[in-house]
């Protein structure tokens, strides 16, 4: 179990204002994209095998920007019920959710330069299983502090659950080597 860890944890400022908290994650998932170079991104997606149900590769940017600003949101709002509350209890949850959030922030961020970048699926696959139960975790914290935040995260497990599974397919079809894929053009 953690506690709120304040050198560990972004800036208070952050979860204080609306516009940092919604914006921060949206342009740190963006900047990640583009800094793995979509273009080769593209590529490689197309030319691994897929397990079944895999979307095409435009879904997923619509996707995360979607759910970056919804947790962005979802930290602000926990944050602020959390300090605005009499309970010291709440004020806790907010507190100690906010270092699970800035755990899961950069599990979520490593991902792509694991799995695109370094073409390492077993490795991408560790980090999405343990972001999925950090988030499953935060979403129990902060659902204390304010149910709709633990709902709010829900889309967010679910697509981290999918996420998961196309992970582990790709690397399992793939055996679990990317080299041939990643190989520049």
């Amino acid at each position: 179990m953690t506690t709120y860890i304040q050198s560990l944890t972004l800036p208070n400022f952050i979860f204080n204002s609306p516009a940092a908290s919604i914006l921060l994650p949206v342009v740190c998932g963006a900047g990640i994209g583009y800094a793995t170079r979509p273009d080769k991104t593209k590529r490689v997606y197309r030319s691994l095998k897929q397990p079944p149900f895999n979307p095409p590769a435009w879904v997923f940017g619509p996707a995360w920007t979607t759910l970056y600003a919804i947790m962005g949101y979802t930290a602000y709002r926990a944050w602020t019920v959390g300090h605005d509350s009499l309970s010291l209890e709440k004020v806790n949850l907010a507190e100690h959710g906010a270092t699970l959030y800035t755990i899961q922030l950069g599990l979520n961020l490593v991902w792509m330069p694991l799995f695109f970048g370094l073409g390492k699926p077993i490795a991408a696959t560790a980090d999405i299983v343990a972001l999925t139960g950090v988030v499953a975790y935060l979403a129990s914290v902060w659902g204390r502090v304010d149910p709709v935040c633990g709902w709010l995260l829900a889309p967010y497990l679910g697509w981290l659950s999918f996420a998961t599974y196309l992970s582990a397919g790709v690397g399992y079809l793939n055996n679990w080597d990317l080299n041939e894929h990643m190989k520049s053009e």
